[in-house]
């Protein structure tokens, strides 16, 4: 059994290791249907372009997502083996995170549901070439 499972992770890490270099951001405070609508801009779209677009955005998500692609350049450069001129999006995708529930009072004794929702954003770069 043991064995088993340390082929299992053996297994994970290769897979991780495979991976382009990548940034992760998790419970952002932001409904992810606004996201999405800032992400499918950058998505297959070169680093240098990406930031442009993402800093003359009018959107607040913009910000967040422009923060964790320079976040997923850097970690690129840690890595060592990447050329970062030739960098471009090549996977981008938000999932939905947890929902905070709140209640808001009304009338006459009853009370409304107030979903505040959260975000998890994943950017994956690549090497065009």
């Amino acid at each position: 059994m043991a064995k088993r499972e340390k082929e299992k992770a053996i297994a994970r890490k290769e897979a991780r290791d495979a991976r382009g270099p990548n940034a992760t951001l998790r419970h952002l405070r932001m409904s992810p249907r606004k996201v999405r609508l800032v992400v499918d801009l950058i998505r297959g779209r070169s680093v240098e372009e990406a930031l442009n677009i993402l800093t003359f955005s009018d959107k607040a998500a913009s910000e967040p997502v422009g923060k964790l692609l320079k976040s997923a350049v850097a970690n690129a450069d840690t890595k060592g083996s990447f050329d970062l001129d030739r960098l471009f999006v090549k996977t981008a995708f938000v999932d939905e995170g947890l929902t905070w529930k709140r209640w808001l009072p009304r009338a006459q004794g009853r009370a409304t549901r107030i979903r505040k929702r959260t975000s998890h954003i994943t950017i994956e770069l690549a090497e065009r070439g």
